[in-house]
């Protein structure tokens, strides 16, 4: 990708929008794209914490494991997003994985050199500061639903959660939300088990509150979910 090109793609970021021609050719200075294949790792846990990537095409799985090799999964990244977030502001190590799940295109940003780029720009700084700030609040979310949801409660969020931000709208309001989601991926993003994963799926559509299609594509009624949640 040559550099007119990554300044385009980096001008859509929600990051980087409001940025005058000369902040961002600061930005595109520094950054480099590539190209991932699929199941490759951007970065494995413990690798020293060198750069910011922003996802130009593809999805990123950001993931941690245990000593025993389990699983937690963190956040699915796409489009228009960027990771980590921890790689503002802090030294040291990557705390997660990050899995390619389909080939990926990845704008690179050296953290250092980006730093300085923030230091001397205090209007982006700020907005650095807004993101992180969205992301922690969505940590804080899924932390209370852990803590204050049974896992009936934690599943149904889930599935509003992951609608919203990876399906489909179609013409009738439902969403549509492709199998790329295993029972197992969706006990990894809330710390349960694939079988209560499968039993809750199979009560849920016994109980015609999602359905499935013949290619496994899930489709849901956010506001039907969010009655339920209501209701219990």
């Amino acid at each position: 990708m040559k550099i007119e090109e990554i300044k385009k793609v980096l001008s859509d970021f929600t990051l980087f929008r409001e940025l005058n021609e000369f902040e961002l050719t600061k930005i595109t200075d520094i950054a480099i794209s590539r190209e991932w294949k699929k199941q490759s790792h951007v970065f494995l846990q413990g690798d020293p914490l060198e750069n910011v990537y922003f996802i130009y095409d593809g999805k990123i799985k950001i993931y941690k494991s245990d000593i025993n090799g389990k699983e937690q999964i963190v956040a699915i990244a796409q489009k228009g997003e960027m990771f980590p977030h921890v790689g503002f502001f802090r030294k040291g190590d990557y705390p997660a994985y990050a899995e390619v799940l389909e080939p990926s295109t990845l704008i690179t940003v050296p953290i250092s050199k980006f730093e300085t780029v923030l230091i001397e720009n205090p209007e982006l700084c700020i907005k650095v500061f807004k993101v992180l700030g969205e992301k922690i609040v969505d940590l804080q979310n899924r932390l209370e639903e852990q803590i204050l949801n049974n896992t009936y409660e934690q599943i149904v969020k889930l599935l509003i959660r992951i609608a919203q931000k990876h399906g489909k709208e179609q013409e009738d309001g439902t969403i549509l939300l492709k199998s790329e989601f295993t029972n197992k991926d969706l006990a990894n993003m809330i710390g349960t088990t694939r079988e209560t994963i499968s039993r809750t799926l199979t009560k849920m559509k016994k109980d015609e509150l999602i359905e499935v299609d013949d290619k496994g594509n899930m489709i849901v009624d956010v506001e039907i979910l969010m009655e339920e949640i209501h209701l219990i």
